[in-house]
Parts: C-alpha cells; structure tokens; sequence
C-alpha cells in the first residue's frame, strides 16, 4: 500500500492560513492598521475602494522597516514582538502571531514602501500569491504605505461569498472604529472612494468616541471609572433612555485590543437591570487594563477572544461600577452617592422660623387691552383681524347685516373619516365583526368562523402596499411644517444612502443627507409625525448587520421593516368600521394567510370544530 500523507506546498499552507486570519477585506484592515499603530505611528490613513474588493491602503508615519526587514515581513511565523514562547504572556502590542502579512500576501497582490528614520532611500516590494515580483530602491517618506488589491484574486470561490460593496463598507467601518476608538493618542484618516469619512485629530477618550460615533453621542455618554489591584476600569456607558434596539455601539477594550465577552457583557447589562426598555440594549465604551500575564490572547486567530484568570471578580467590579456611575448621575435612583449640598436640610433648620412668600400684583394689568390672537386653526375675516381694543358687547352686536361674514369663520381641520385604513374593498362577505382582547377581530362566513390576529393582518396589508410602491407606483407623502432632522453616525448615514431611493418611493420626501443629519420633508400618509424618528431608527437597526443588494432582497426587507413598524399594534381599539375595512383588506391580498414572516394570521373555525366541544 502506498503511502497516503504528504506535505503540502507552501503555496498552499499560505492560503489555508489565510483562510483562518483574512475573511474579508476588513480583516485586512484590521491587520494592517495594528501593525501602523505598533509600529509607533502618530498619523494613520486608510483609503479603501468598492469596500475593499479592489484597494485597501494604509499609509502611516511610523518607525518603518529596512530592506531585509521588509523581506522578511512576508515570510510565515515572521514576528518582532515575540522570541520565545514566555512572551505570550507578556504581550504590549497588537499583532504577534506573524502571519498577517504572509497570509495577506497569498491571496492578493501588495504592493509596500517603507523606509526608516536613519536611511536615505526606502525599500518597494511588490507580492503576488506569495511571491515577491520585485524589491528595489525608491523615494518615500519615513514610515510604511502598504496598498492591497484584487483580494482573493487566486481563489474564486472565497471571493465570490463576498458581500456586496456597501456591506463590505460597513465591516471596514467596523474594524475601523475599533482601532480608532482606543488610540485617541493617534490621528486617523479614512477615505472611500475618493470621499472622507472620517478625519479625527488626536483627542481625548471622550472627544475620540464623538468623532467616531457622531456628535449626538456626546449627551449620551456617562463616565466610568474605577481602580483596583486586579483591574484599572474606565470608560463610558450611555443612558438608559438612548438604549438602542441594536448592540452595534458596545465596545469592551482589555489593554488596549478590542475584545467580544458575553460573560462581561452580561455584567454590564445586569447593570442596567430595570432601566431599559423591552428589546433595548445598553451602550458603552469600556476600557480595561489588566495584568498580561493574567490574560489569555492567543485562543483565536482574530484575537478578539481572551481568557481571564478571574473572570467572576472582574464580573462583580464591572456590574459594581457601572451601577455607582449610573446613580452617581442621577440616572438611576439613589440612596447615597454624592449628594448635592444646597440639598441638604441642615440640623440647625428647626430654630430658623418659616419664610413667607411674597406675592407682587401688578395692578396696572389690564387683559382687555391687548389684542385678541385666535389659534392658527381659525381664519377670522379680514374686516376683524385689526380692530383694535375690541370690547366684550362687540362680540354679541351686529351679527346681522353688514356683519354676517363673522358667521362665517373657516376653520381648517382634518376630516374624521372613522377608518384606519384606505384602500378598495373586496368581495370577501363577512356577517360582523367583533374585537376580542383588543388583540383579535373575530367574524363569519357561511360555514366556519375566522380568528384574525389585527396586528399581522395590518402587517400583510401595508407590506404589499409598500411593495406596489417602491417598485411600480411611489407613494403619496405628506408634507412637514418643520423638517424633521434626525442626527445619525456613519454607519447609519452609509445605510440610509442605500436606502434613499426605495424609502423616497415609500413616501418620505429627504432634502438631504450631510455627514451627520437627515433632514426629511414629508412622510408616508400613513404613518404619524411623532412616530417618524421611531420608525426611522428601527430601520436602521434591521439593516445594521447586513444590507442586501440593490434589488428585491433590498425592497422586500425594507418593506417588511417599514410595514411592521407602522402595523397597528396588539392592545389598540378598532372601531366597527375598521374592523370591517381591515377584514376586507386583508382579504384584497395576494396571501393573507401567512405574514412577510411567514406566521398565520388568521385561524379558522368551522361548525363541526364546536360541535365536537359539546359531545
């Protein structure tokens, strides 16, 4: 029998490692972006095209490398950070392992120029699949400028489950927020497309995590801070009433390297037991400095995983000092913190006898003098609106004759039309209706009876209106008094640029979109002005993790999301005339068996259904 095992090339080693520590280009990014910011770096600048498919490019003015160095950066298991296997537990920097560039390098083709301090010229490589093409003398500045492009060029199939462009975008955002976000001490650039996204100058923790997460996060934020012989804790959480329906702005941080702890996680959120809403999920920037030797970092090629030594006291100081700092700022109740002194009821108050009150009365006062303001909802005639010092007697005299046009006062107000809905009846026959528990419409046919879930029937309704819409016919919108202008981050900003065509078909009307705002003119028909920033931020967050491609994915879930915030919920009361359109309405519908989601709606009942309950 022939011998069956056999040592693989290295070619293909590389690109099995690759597979382990570059997933998408943001994997590159984050690579790339530690090993500037190891590298002492004061300035760094990512520039990245169509999400990273094509180019990504990190520039920085770091301590750069010679000609052999660079080489040698390329090799599997290359590494500066570490000499022997004891320096695992002594780790200061990000990158160590040795096998970001090399495995970089095996799937794209790279292009580096990097130079020193002390030397006069630098050094230009250029890799394809593991191979260097070429190194030779060049004019750069002091640092290194590393341009990846054609990502998975070699392997097909890893590059055809790449996500579109603008998801790809948003993973880049994400490892990029995450770099920046614990190196205020470092300036970041980062562009797309030729366009700037971020420029954030060296700041402070705080100044840091605005300019990243947009201005509005400021009001938001609560400080942290706490020091112990185990563990030195600082940072930020937000308050409870900007909780968001998403975890996208959670961030823990242990020496200086993002990390995802649900055991950590959970301590925050046990913090906020009692002050969130249902479905709603804390925000916090949390930054941990522990002992190296009691960390674990090397359990994960991405090394966003880490052990600690002693987890359950870490939990319990975490839980402990996000609570302090809740009541601390009178964000949750209190018994005793730092109470404000010009609270405090001295002891001596008992001998100090009671102020009375003094009332000033200006006698000069008269309400007749002034002229009458109707409400904007009246239009008094124009014969009457500039009288002035109108008497009481005027009001009652001369309401015949030459004066008859003050009967005839226009008042502009919304017709009550009894009926939640609009849209064309069906043939679908029903004997009544009947409103159970606020949460069900029960009616009749000839032979059965039909439990209709209100809620889901509203759901099925609206997104096959929002459907007809978006892709054939816009729809009508409703026009604002005052723009509504809703202050998002980034990511947000990136989603509703994505966005801005199929939601101006559903029937908002957007004037525009800055690099922090949205300023919105009108809104669907159906949907309320109060309930607009609500709906609009339920959005964003079902299109957080992901956004579809231009297409019918993209439509059918902007759809379903709009549809489902704006269904009448489970608890309102449907006059009989609504009951009865929405009944008709559903049945108008290509399925109104089943929900977007694919959950029944309605249950049927038939004759013979109760007549075995009474046998």
């Amino acid at each position: 029998m022939s011998n069956i095992i056999q040592l693989l090339p290295d070619h293909v080693a590389n690109q099995i490692a690759a597979g382990e520590v570059v997933q998408r280009p943001a994997s590159v990014v984050k690579e790339l972006m530690e090993n500037a910011v190891d590298a002492n770096a004061t300035l760094v600048s990512l520039i990245i095209k169509e999400g990273g498919k094509t180019l990504i490019q990190v520039v920085d003015n770091g301590s750069g490398m010679t000609d052999t160095d660079a080489r040698l950066s390329f090799e599997r298991h290359a590494t500066s950070k570490i000499k022997a296997a004891e320096d695992l537990f002594h780790l200061h920097t990000k990158g160590f392992r040795g096998e970001a560039l090399a495995s970089i390098a095996a799937v794209s083709h790279v292009d580096m120029k990097t130079k020193t301090e002390v030397e006069e010229v630098g050094t230009h490589l250029m890799v394809e699949g593991s191979h260097i093409t070429q190194q030779e003398p060049c004019v750069t500045p002091i640092g290194t400028s590393i341009s990846v492009k054609n990502l998975f060029f070699n392997i097909p199939a890893r590059r055809n489950f790449l996500k579109s462009a603008s998801v790809e975008h948003k993973h880049v955002i994400d490892e990029f927020q995450r770099v920046a976000l614990v190196h205020p001490s470092v300036a970041f650039k980062f562009i797309h497309n030729d366009s700037e996204l971020f420029n954030l100058p060296v700041a402070n923790f705080r100044h840091r995590i605005v300019g990243v997460m947009g201005s509005k996060m400021n009001e938001k934020l609560v400080p942290v801070k706490e020091e112990t012989d185990l563990i030195q804790l600082y940072g930020f959480v937000g308050k409870p009433e900007f909780a968001k329906k998403s975890r996208g702005e959670q961030f823990f941080f242990v020496n200086d390297r993002f990390i995802k702890h649900p055991y950590l996680h959970h301590a925050v959120s046990s913090a906020f037991e009692g002050l969130l809403k249902d479905k709603a999920y804390p925000t916090y920037f949390l930054y941990l400095q522990v002992n190296p030797e009691s960390i674990d970092i090397n359990i994960h090629p991405t090394k966003t995983e880490v052990k600690f030594d002693n987890e359950h006291a870490i939990y319990s100081i975490l839980r402990s000092s996000v609570k302090h700092s809740l009541g601390q700022f009178n964000v949750s109740p209190v018994l005793d913190f730092n109470k404000d002194a010009s609270m405090e009821t001295g002891y001596d108050q008992h001998k100090l006898g009671a102020k009375i009150p003094s009332v000033v009365v200006d006698r000069n006062f008269n309400p007749f003098e002034a002229e009458y303001k109707f409400s904007s909802t009246f239009k008094l005639p124009s014969s009457k609106r500039n009288t002035p010092n109108p008497s009481w007697e005027a009001l009652y005299t001369n309401l015949e004759g030459q004066d008859d046009d003050l009967l005839n006062i226009e008042v502009d107000s919304e017709q009550v039309s009894g009926s939640l809905f609009q849209g064309e009846h069906t043939q679908h026959k029903s004997s009544g209706t009947f409103q159970f528990q606020r949460k069900y419409i029960i009616t009749s046919t000839k032979s059965e009876m039909l439990i209709i879930d209100q809620h889901r029937a509203h759901f099925r309704i609206l997104y096959e209106e929002l459907l007809r819409n978006i892709t054939a016919k816009p729809a009508l919108s409703q026009q604002l008094l005052f723009p509504l202008k809703l202050q998002l981050d980034t990511n947000e900003i990136s989603v509703f640029k994505t966005l801005k065509e199929s939601l101006t078909n559903a029937g908002f009307s957007i004037s525009e979109i800055g690099e922090d705002f949205v300023k919105i003119n009108g809104i669907p028909n159906r949907l309320p002005e109060s309930e607009t920033s609500i709906l609009l931020d339920q959005l964003l967050s079902d299109f957080e993790s992901d956004i579809p491609d231009s297409g019918f994915d993209q439509t059918d879930r902007l759809a379903k999301s709009l549809a489902q915030s704006m269904a009448i919920k489970n608890g309102a009361v449907l006059h009989k005339e609504e009951q009865t359109e929405l009944v008709n309405l559903l049945f108008s519908c290509k399925e109104p068996m089943l929900t977007p989601l694919n959950r029944l709606v309605f249950v049927k009942q038939s004759a013979s259904d109760f007549d075995k309950k009474f046998m």
